[in-house]
């Protein structure tokens, strides 16, 4: 089945420091309350500890997986959002992108974030991935990858591209440009969804989750800053509409990455 209009629902919340089944918990009772109402769920990036750099005994494992797949389909939405996860004997970053069926798809993030050491705690993804629902295309991207665009250069015609975060306080200006900045270069749609709160570390968290069009223009009042749940509406006719107009993308330099 095909969509013209999504609803898209972002998640923006405090998270418990280094505690998966109180996260958990909270994040159930507030998947609960979109039962049939939404298409897509967003929810913060490392969403059942907060963004540790200690995934030793607390790192999801693939009953995430099962706990993701049971609220996908008692919603009737996907639902995407990463967590510290253990891989063989690595850890990841990953993200994951569940839909109603149980099918899902997976994206290990791409640029760890070197200031706070988590190159030298997870292993780096290797390649951008799109996620396809409803006739949709979603290019998953977690935090970090936000400031560094030819990693999203749209070249698979993609409609969303989606960034999970735990942006603190002193870099926020940055996270409001730089996703306007996606969403226009890329003729997309783009979706950051950050959490608030204080993490154990000391850092603080204003949130500031947004949705912007293809034309840089924000679907969320500005700024948001506290715990909640907004919904919003994405038209596949907008998208369709403006590459027609405006042929921005058609002028892209000819290049290709390596990863």
């Amino acid at each position: 089945m095909e969509k013209s209009t999504l609803k898209i629902s972002l998640i923006q919340s405090d998270l418990v420091w280094e505690n998966p089944r109180e996260n958990q918990n909270r994040f159930s009772k507030k998947l609960e309350q979109l039962y049939g109402l939404t298409d897509l769920v967003i929810l913060p990036e490392m969403f059942t500890t907060g963004f540790s750099m200690s995934p030793e005994g607390l790192a999801s494992d693939a009953t995430i997986i099962y706990y993701l797949k049971e609220h996908a389909l008692n919603g009737d939405f996907a639902i995407y959002g990463s967590v510290m996860f253990k891989e063989s004997d690595s850890f990841v970053n990953r993200g994951i992108f569940m839909r109603p069926d149980g099918s899902y798809t997976i994206y290990d993030k791409r640029h760890t974030f070197t200031l706070a050491g988590e190159h030298e705690v997870y292993e780096s993804g290797k390649k951008p991935v799109i996620a396809e629902y409803l006739g949709w295309k979603f290019n998953l991207q977690i935090c970090y990858d936000l400031r560094f665009p030819v990693f999203a250069r749209n070249t698979q015609g993609y409609d969303v591209i989606i960034f999970v975060a735990n942006w603190p306080v002193p870099r926020v200006n940055a996270w409001d440009a730089l996703l306007k900045a996606r969403a226009i270069e890329n003729m997309s749609y783009c979706i950051g969804v950050n959490r608030v709160g204080k993490d154990g570390t000391g850092m603080d968290y204003s949130g500031h989750s947004q949705v912007y069009d293809v034309l840089g223009n924000e679907l969320i009042s500005h700024p948001w800053k506290k715990e909640g749940m907004q919904t919003v509406e994405v038209h596949k006719s907008q998208i369709q509409t403006y590459r027609s107009k405006l042929k921005f993308l058609e002028d892209r330099d000819k290049f290709s990455l390596n990863f």
